[in-house]
């Protein structure tokens, strides 16, 4: 198991080299290029990409029906190409369309509200320099009174938690993984459980959730037993995020297969030190 390992490691490191001579890691020279970074960290192509990319249409079944994601792609009718940089930032981190419309928390606004602005401009610049898709959004599939959107306002009011904000007694890398899964990378939104009317019980923590889309059940990140994830090393932790495979030779499955796909498996060699340093220090403090 060790050699396959390695050979897996080292496969890894070859492709970090090969994004860094090509400019998609580390500092970037424009808005595009930043963004297209934010992008990958955002996990977005995950949720938003079903027949063509940034087409929305991916489906989630709840227990509280069906959601459907929207295009965000460029093109100025079905996607977000008409939209003014103000509405970007305030759909992303107040959750509320152009025409003042509340979106449901399947579209991680929560977390998003964590980004500085600079970084929402980024991610908007890289989307609006895609190619536009020609696919009208479909509506959601909800049971009542999930289906009565006007009521979402009353629901901000009991489940939006406080920004995030760094910590300063955590080094500076720790504070990085903090953001990262608190902000665009979203993790506590899959692993947190959510109460009857989809609020996440931060409270709780990262303890897993039993009811994730399609009857899938997220692990936990935080074992406070210190069996499975919580007797993990840090660079276990690292290596699951970067490749997929957990200590035991097995390899991660399910939903976090498109999380290694298109947001961890990108990040770069800091950004996965610093997000299992993080995790690695909830399960150690």
């Amino acid at each position: 198991m060790n050699i396959t390992r390695n050979l897996i490691l080292l496969s890894s490191l070859w492709c970090s080299v090969s994004a860094l001579a090509t400019g998609f890691e580390g500092p970037q020279s424009d808005a595009v290029s930043r963004g297209a970074y934010i992008f990958d960290i955002g996990g977005c192509a995950s949720c938003h990409t079903n027949k063509q990319p940034l087409g929305g249409g991916v489906e989630l079944v709840t227990p509280l029906g069906t959601f459907i994601s929207s295009n965000i792609s460029s093109h100025q009718q079905f996607g977000i190409g008409g939209w003014t940089n103000a509405q970007f930032i305030k759909a992303m981190r107040e959750g509320v369309s152009p025409d003042g419309e509340h979106y449901y928390p399947a579209f991680p606004y929560t977390s998003y509200a964590n980004m500085p602005k600079q970084d929402l401009l980024d991610l908007k610049a890289y989307l609006d320099a895609q190619e536009p898709v020609a696919e009208a959004t479909l509506p959601h599939g909800l049971t009542f009174p999930f289906n009565q959107r006007a009521l979402l306002g009353v629901w901000k009011l009991f489940n939006t938690g406080d920004q995030w904000i760094s910590d300063p007694s955590q080094s500076a890398t720790w504070n990085r993984g903090s953001y990262l899964a608190n902000g665009p990378s979203h993790c506590t939104q899959c692993h947190t459980p959510r109460n009857f009317i989809g609020g996440l019980q931060l409270e709780k923590g990262m303890v897993g959730n039993e009811q994730w889309p399609d009857g899938e059940k997220v692990p936990p990140l935080v074992d406070a037993n210190q069996l499975g994830f919580g007797g993990w090393s840090q660079d276990d932790i690292a290596f699951a995020l970067e490749v997929g495979m957990t200590p035991d030779g097995d390899f991660l499955g399910g939903s976090m297969s498109h999380v290694l796909e298109n947001t961890t498996g990108k990040m770069t060699p800091d950004d996965i030190k610093a997000l299992s340093e993080y995790l690695y220090s909830l399960n150690n403090p």
